[in-house]
């Protein structure tokens, strides 16, 4: 077995493999680059050198500064995460010149599978379902949409050397293929330095299942089930879970045979994933063969009880697989929220800047339910424009998909994270959502759902008066707080009314609050005005704790909690709603009040996030019609098209290609 090896990653995926190897009894080598001086992954391995600039390009995609670092430190082998040089036939073959292990697949592999036109050829060679598309070179936008035109509509634009979501796009018109074509070239070069795309047919109403498989040196290839991977935000996965509500025995036997006849016929040896696109009705095609860890490998490891880190690495180490097919089981149920740095209510658009504030919920396993977050950040670091967004990886556990679904709401509500923006409410709302409970999905299911995105909203019945009842528990936790100072009031009891008027951004409810021992009694006013049975609140909660928790009547529950003018801001099921307690005095003053108006900036193209403006498609003076492209920004490995609202003229351009630009900068002004 290895001594050391070396991570060519960053974030979350070289703090989970360091884990393993920690755990197997491997030292660590991390690598970083100037943006990551002060990384968990940095802190959290045995050695660390420095690679160079922030840019990926400079220093993360660099193989001879890996090697080089390899050759410092001794490393023997290099496990390389995903995403960077994992799917580089030329990474491994630069390891074995140098006498360093790769911990993954060998290069043929990595050819054959590793480019998504040729892996569709070996697929379908080997009997394996494929869609239909075409796999050859694409010359330019007209041959792109002369061959979408003969496959029929819609279509899937994607980068051969893709993943992640990057260099993809769906189409539904020629006008869509021509554009879609130039995007997902300019976005596949500047991520994977590849600019090839194919395209095929876009199935529709999808569904997103993926086999994992695990082979060794010596010929054993097995598969360890599926993951459906169907909720998704432009072609990005955000939530995944194991098994898959879909498939029964024998579709889920038929597939991973497939999976593991296409591993055998590229000779595969170590942890890769074949995923597939699957119908309603079970049928299921050929997508691509990740030839890599998988983001979402944890909600399998959660069902197997199969450490795969550890399993790659003992597979470069030359050792057999220990399992055979039989000897996998899948037991209970995982779900993965993909926490990541981006503004829900703003699109999605990316979120830089430092965590002031970073508190996941508690990794822990009791009753049969386990919760684990998998993270490369903590309190104080640094979100930068660099690199993908993703803060953490929240994973449940359960023995039903109900239970593990059920975990993962409670642990959303618990996480609690300030100085950037973050998907959490999103997520939390996900959890909460019907069609997601009945496990009728599909890779539209967010476009489909959330049609005009997702956008803050007032909470109603059960949800508001819960958050109600946990406001003014907190208010009256500091109002005992303030009664306590010492000297206030020359020691003499200090009267408090018990009636309190609740807003929820404006709607108000009305209760009745104070102690009942050791817990808080809340009584809600009826129609009628009068105070209904009372409800416990039962916690441990203190002024200045991110997160209440505790129980509502038994029932355990978890909200955010943050300080805001007048009151608080309250987070839970996916609402994230400011709250005011007023006295009944206080309530009455405050219905008089006006209601503020925010400034109209409709005249104004505002930078959505931090990103580097790509291209100004307009000049001033210029007529545009609602729906034209104005500008292209580029942030963290993205590129979003910015389009007019409406019809208008531009009166001054105020940003050129090629500037850095803060959040809410004008770009350009229209008269």
């Amino acid at each position: 077995m290895f001594k050391k090896i070396l991570i060519a990653n960053r974030g979350e995926i070289a703090c989970r493999v360091i884990k393993t190897a920690r755990k197997m009894g491997i030292a660590t080598v991390a690598v970083y680059s100037e943006a990551d001086r002060d990384a968990l992954h940095v802190e959290m391995a045995d050695e660390a050198v420095f690679i160079g600039p922030a840019a990926a390009a400079e220093s993360y995609l660099v193989i001879d500064k890996i090697v080089d670092a390899c050759r410092k430190t001794g490393a023997e082998a290099v496990h390389p995460g995903y995403g960077f040089l994992s799917e580089r036939e030329a990474f491994p073959k630069a390891l074995e010149a140098a006498g360093i292990v790769f911990i993954g697949p060998n290069p043929g592999a990595i050819a054959a599978m590793g480019d998504k036109i040729e892996s569709k050829k070996a697929a379908a060679k080997a009997k394996v379902s494929t869609v239909p598309g075409y796999l050859g070179v694409i010359e330019d936008d007209k041959h792109a949409v002369k061959i979408a035109d003969e496959i029929g509509y819609p279509v899937m634009i994607k980068a051969s050397a893709g993943g992640g979501g990057k260099g993809m796009r769906i189409a539904h018109s020629k006008n869509e293929v021509a554009e879609g074509f130039n995007l997902a070239k300019a976005e596949a070069k500047a991520s994977f330095g590849d600019d090839r795309v194919f395209v095929e047919k876009f199935i529709v109403d999808p569904r997103h299942i993926e086999i994992q498989v695990l082979g060794d040196k010596h010929g054993n290839v097995i598969y360890l089930g599926e993951r459906e991977c169907s909720i998704q935000r432009r072609n990005q996965k955000v939530i995944e879970e194991a098994p898959s509500p879909l498939l029964d025995e024998a579709t889920r036997r038929k597939m991973g045979e497939q999976a593991v006849a296409l591993a055998k016929a590229v000779n595969y040896d170590s942890a890769g994933t074949v995923e597939f696109v699957a119908g309603q009705d079970k049928s299921f095609f050929f997508l691509e063969m990740n030839t890599r860890l998988q983001v979402e490998h944890p909600v399998t490891e959660m069902i197997t009880g199969i450490d795969l880190v550890e399993q790659m690495i003992r597979v470069a180490a030359g050792e057999k697989l220990k399992l055979a097919q039989k000897d996998v089981v899948l037991t209970g149920w995982a779900v993965e929220s993909r926490v990541y740095a981006e503004d829900p209510f703003r699109n999605f658009l990316p979120s830089i800047g430092r965590l002031t504030k970073y508190r996941p919920p508690a990794e822990s396993s009791h009753d049969g339910v386990t919760v684990r977050n998998d993270t490369g950040v903590e309190e104080g670091g640094e979100i930068s424009i660099y690199y993908d967004p993703m803060i953490a990886k929240l994973v449940t556990y359960g023995p039903s998909r109900a239970a593990a679904i059920a975990a993962q709401a409670d642990a959303l509500d618990a996480f609690y994270v300030d100085g950037i923006r973050h998907n959490i409410p999103f997520l939390s709302a996900l959890m909460h959502h019907p069609r997601w409970r009945e496990g009728n999905l599909s890779t539209g299911f967010i476009a489909e759902e959330f049609p005009r995105g997702f956008h803050p909203s007032v909470p109603e019945g059960e949800v508001a008066r819960r958050i109600a009842a946990v406001a003014a528990a907190v208010d009256h936790i500091h109002g005992e707080r303030k009664r306590q100072i010492s000297g206030q009031m020359n020691g003499r009891a200090v009267h408090r009314e018990r009636r309190r008027a609740v807003w929820l951004d404006r709607n108000e409810i009305g209760l009745d609050v104070g102690r009942d021992g050791s817990d808080i009694a809340v009584r809600f006013v009826g129609a009628d005005g009068d105070l209904g049975k009372p409800h416990s609140l039962m916690s441990n909660w203190k002024p200045g704790d991110p997160v209440w928790h505790g129980k509502i009547d038994g029932v355990p529950a978890s909200m955010q909690v943050r300080a805001a003018l007048n009151g608080f801001r309250i987070a839970h099921h996916g609402y994230e709603v400011p709250v005011q307690v007023f006295t009944e005095t206080e309530a009455t003053a405050a219905r008089l009040m006006p209601v503020g108006t925010k400034a109209d900036t409709g005249k104004k193209l505002l930078c959505p996030m931090p990103g580097l403006v790509i291209s100004i498609a307009v000049a001033e003076g210029q007529e545009v019609k609602a729906g034209e492209t104005l500008a292209v920004v580029e942030a963290m490995k993205m590129q979003n098209v910015l389009r007019a609202e409406r019809d208008g003229v531009v009166k001054k351009v105020h940003a050129a290609a090629g500037a850095t630009l803060a959040v809410d900068a004008i770009i350009l002004e229209f008269a």
